[in-house]
């Protein structure tokens, strides 16, 4: 219940917003709005929180593997982050339209992942979540392997080479959601676009898979339509 009275309310919230109008889900202090599921955190005292604030920036460590959630749940928005490795390139991604925490691998939530792996930034992972491109055999892989859970083949591969900055460079990912469709784009870059998602709300997520990663803008705007293209 409690759950659901906070998104008739922020929900209530963005039917006010104009569509120009933006708001950080980060406010450069703490965490308010937010908590951690990190499996590792339940049995062992001594495990770190991998999220921490650091120069008022958001920072993913990378280790104990695990997610940075939003409370509320959210639909037709676009997404603004701004995220760099600072060291060693690796692993990362933000969730959209999650739900059921710990869905897969028991520490997934269900959702729909927008990669930010070093060179591969953009590609879509379906967690118990499915969604739909052109060209899905060439970027997925044959049909009869296609699926949502463990063991199947749940990548479709972005649709661009190269949009990613160096390393240790600030990278722009903007994702658009709006109803059953997300489009992506990696520094103005349009690397995805998707459409019939099995969901299409959701909380968003952030990850800790591996690498560390910064992150010094998460913004969130209400939409009513896709963009066409982003600067």
């Amino acid at each position: 219940m409690k759950r659901f009275l906070t998104f008739l309310i922020f929900m209530s919230f963005l039917i006010g917003c104009g569509q120009k109008d933006s708001f950080s889900l980060f406010n450069g202090e703490d965490f308010d709005g937010w908590h951690v599921d990190v499996p590792e955190m339940d049995s062992i005292p001594t495990s770190i929180n991998p999220f921490i604030i650091r120069n008022g920036m958001l920072v993913s460590l990378g280790t104990p593997r695990g997610h940075l959630i939003t409370d509320s749940v959210f639909q037709d928005y676009r997404l603004e982050i701004e995220y760099r490795f600072p060291g060693k390139p690796g692993n990362c991604g933000v969730l959209v339209h999650a739900s059921k925490p710990r869905a897969l691998y028991k520490m997934f939530p269900k959702s729909i992942e927008v990669q930010m792996m070093h060179e591969n930034a953009g590609d879509f992972w379906c967690i118990v979540e499915d969604i739909k491109t052109d060209d899905m055999i060439g970027r997925r892989g044959p049909k009869e392997n296609w699926g949502i859970i463990e063991g199947k083949a749940r990548r479709i591969k972005n649709l661009t080479d190269g949009s990613e900055n160096p390393l240790g460079e600030w990278n722009s990912m903007v994702v658009e959601c709006l109803k059953n469709e997300v489009k992506v784009w990696v520094n103005g870059d349009l690397v995805n676009y998707g459409y019939e998602t099995t969901a299409s709300i959701g909380q968003i997520a952030l990850q800790a898979e591996g690498s560390e990663v910064e992150f010094r803008k998460v913004q969130l705007i209400p939409i009513r339509s896709l963009s066409i293209f982003v600067e």
